[in-house]
């Protein structure tokens, strides 16, 4: 040990061991503070009563699940810090349908899937997945609503198929998608939809005709108006 130190613990040996004392104290009531600060539990505890009124307002609201680089956000069973965890599938909705722990300041929103199962996600983590992989609209409305819109079109369809004149044969065949030689070109739209296109030509003994060209490979010929045949081409057609 150097001399001078040496000389200072042996004049003041209870001073130092006093000096060395409180240091460790210090140490490990600074070490306790941080570990207090920086647990979730206890931070969860700083919320104010303004802040947990935002955060009930969204009870009964819905939120969408959406994947983000194949990640999913967590949910936990039980509204405890020890609960087993469960991702629910992407695209699913969900309802809040409670703020619990509110008193204890800790608090978790209870939610309900759309597939009926219930689960818990802590306010702070609802908080950090929001408008990332919980989102406030529907990630599938377009398309659902494209969907939707397709569903009605064939409803009409079908609804105006039947509403014809026609033998069950041809309406059979109408239903199905297939034009019947004899439709008009508005029948034929209506069973079978707009040709991807159309070109004109003069047919045998000076007739016109319209070559209807669809992308399955089905080509529609019309002459006077009515369809008068059917032939297959090349698919995909443009």
């Amino acid at each position: 040990m150097h001399k001078p130190i040496q000389d200072l613990t042996s004049r003041y040996p209870n001073w130092i061991e006093r000096l060395l004392s409180i240091s460790c104290m210090v140490t490990s009531l600074a070490i306790w503070i941080l570990l207090i600060l920086f647990t979730p539990a206890a931070a969860s505890n700083h919320y104010t009563e303004k802040q947990l009124d935002a955060l009930e307002a969204r009870v009964g609201k819905i939120f969408w699940i959406s994947a983000v680089e194949g990640k999913l956000p967590s949910f936990v069973r039980s509204p405890t810090s020890d609960a087993s965890a469960f991702h629910p599938g992407a695209n699913e909705s969900f309802e809040i349908t409670e703020l619990v722990g509110r008193k204890a300041r800790n608090p978790y929103y209870k939610v309900k899937f759309e597939s009926g199962a219930e689960g818990y996600i802590h306010a702070q983590a609802f908080h950090e997945q929001f408008n990332a992989t919980i989102l406030t609209t529907d990630p599938l409305a377009d398309e659902k609503k494209a969907l939707e819109e397709k569903n009605q079109a064939e409803k009409a369809r079908i609804e105006w198929i039947q509403s014809q004149p026609w033998s069950a044969a041809v309406k059979e065949s109408a239903i199905k998608g297939q034009a019947v030689p004899g439709m008009t070109a508005g029948e034929v739209k209506r069973v079978v939809g707009d040709p991807r296109r159309v070109s004109r030509i003069k047919g045998p003994q000076h007739s016109s005709e319209e070559h209807w060209f669809y992308p399955d490979g089905t080509l529609l010929i019309f002459r006077n108006g009515a369809l008068n045949r059917l032939e297959r081409t090349k698919k995909n057609e443009r």
